[in-house]
C-alpha cells in the first residue's frame, strides 16, 4: 500500500473508532438508557473504540484476534498497529483468536496466555456441499479451463500474495508435470503477484497447463470450482486459520497445505493416519510443495478417501452453530467473572 493511501485509511479508521466509541458511550447508554452486557471489538481495526468504551464503562471487553500486523507483512508491517494491538490485548479481559499456532504465536509475542482463548473458525456446511451441484456444472467449468475428464485439476484460490506461497504453487508445475502430465493448475484470485504469476507461467512454458482468473467471483462461482477441481493446494507461509481449506474438505476434496510456521491448517487438516483429510507442507519449499500434489495424484482413490473423511471431520467440528455455542459460552464467562 502506498504511504499517503495507508496513512487515509489509518485516519478513517481512528475517526470511525472515536466517533463509534463516542455514539456508543454518551447517546446509546447516557442518552438512551440502553444495558450492555459485553463489547467485543475485531482485530485493530476496531480496537481503539473497545479500549475506549472498556475505560469509560467498565464493561467486559473480548477482543477477537484473526491475524497479526507482524504476521500479515511477515515480521514488519507498522509499528502502530502492532501498538494498537498488544494495547487492546492488555486493556481486553479476554483474547479470542483462530487457531493454536496464533495462540502459541501471540505467547510469543508477549500476549498474557491466560487471557487467550481459541474459537475455530466455521462455515455453512449446507451451502458447502457437492449434493448441491449439478454434473454438468463441473464439466462445464473444466471445459472453459480447457480440462478433460481424464485430467486432474489443481486449483488455488485466494489472494495473490506472498503470505499465501502462490509463487512456489506455480514454479512446481514442471516437476508436477514431468511425472503427471495429466495434472492442470488453475488459479483463481486477485492481488499485487499477477504480473509476476502471469511472468513465471510463461517463462517456465506452461501458458497450456497453468490456467488463471486474475477475479474476484461470486461464492457460488468459488463452489462449482471447488467441486470440478481434483485436489486444492494452499501453500501459504502464514495462515492464521485458513477457511478456505475448511470449504473445500466440506466439498469433499484432498487438500496440500502450508503447515510450517504460523498456520491454522494445522489444526483442522490431519496429514497421516486413518483420520487422513490432506497433505502438510513447508509453503517456503517447492520441493517439499511437489512432493504433496505429487503423493496425492499418485494415489488418487485414496485422495478421493481423504476428501469424504474431510468433509466428516467439517461436520463435526466446524459447523457455525458449534462454533456459535463456543463462543457465546467463552462471553457468559467473562460477564460471569467481572460480575462476580
Amino acid at each position: 500500500m502506498g504511504h499517503r493511501k495507508g496513512i487515509k485509511l489509518f485516519n478513517d479508521v481512528l475517526i470511525y473508532n472515536i466517533l463509534s466509541a463516542t455514539k456508543f458511550v454518551n447517546e446509546l447508554i447516557k442518552k438512551e438508557g440502553c444495558n450492555f452486557d459485553i463489547i467485543c471489538a475485531h482485530d485493530w481495526l476496531s480496537a481503539m473504540a473497545g479500549i475506549t468504551i472498556k475505560q469509560e464503562t467498565g464493561l467486559p471487553f473480548v477482543l477477537h484476534l484473526h491475524s497479526t500486523e507482524w504476521g500479515r507483512s511477515l515480521g514488519g508491517g507498522s509499528e502502530t498497529v502492532i501498538h494498537i494491538e498488544k494495547t487492546a490485548a492488555d486493556v481486553a479481559d479476554r483474547i479470542i483468536t483462530v487457531s493454536y499456532p496464533m495462540e502459541e504465536d501471540l505467547i510469543r509475542h508477549g500476549f498474557d496466555h491466560d487471557k487467550i482463548k481459541v474459537c475455530w473458525n466455521g462455515i455453512r456446511v449446507d451451502k458447502y456441499d457437492p449434493k448441491r451441484l449439478a454434473n454438468e456444472d463441473i464439466m462445464g467449468l473444466r471445459s472453459r479451463y480447457g480440462i478433460g475428464p481424464e485430467e486432474r485439476m489443481i486449483l488455488f484460490v485466494g489472494r495473490l500474495t506472498a503470505v499465501k506461497g502462490i509463487v512456489n504453487r506455480v514454479k512446481v508445475m514442471p516437476t508436477v508435470i514431468s511425472k503427471h502430465p495429466e495434472a492442470k493448475l488453475v488459479i483463481l484470485g486477485k492481488g499485487e503477484l499477477e504480473r509476476t504469476v502471469s511472468d513465471l507461467i510463461n517463462r517456465l512454458g506452461m501458458g497450456e497447463k497453468v490456467k488463471t482468473k486474475f477475479e474476484f467471483v461470486s461464492e457460488e462461482e468459488r463452489i462449482v470450482h471447488y467441486g470440478a477441481c481434483d485436489i486444492f493446494v494452499a501453500p501459504s507461509v502464514y495462515e492464521p486459520f485458513g477457511i478456505i481449506a475448511l470449504e473445500v474438505m466440506a466439498m469433499e476434496k484432498p487438500v496440500v497445505v502450508g503447515a510450517k510456521g504460523i498456520s491454522g491448517f494445522r489444526d483442522f487438516v490431519i496429514p497421516s493416519g486413518h483420520d487422513q483429510t490432506g497433505v502438510h507442507v513447508d509453503g517456503n519449499s517447492s520441493a517439499d510443495i511437489a512432493w504433496g500434489i505429487n503423493s496425492l495424484l499418485e494415489d488418487m482413490e485414496g485422495a478421493r478417501e481423504m476428501g469424504k473423511r474431510g468433509r466428516g471431520r467439517v461436520e463435526k467440528y466446524f459447523a457455525w452453530d458449534k462454533i456459535a455455542e463456543y463462543t457465546i459460552g467463552i462471553y457468559e464467562d467473562v460477564i460471569s467473572e467481572t460480575k462476580g
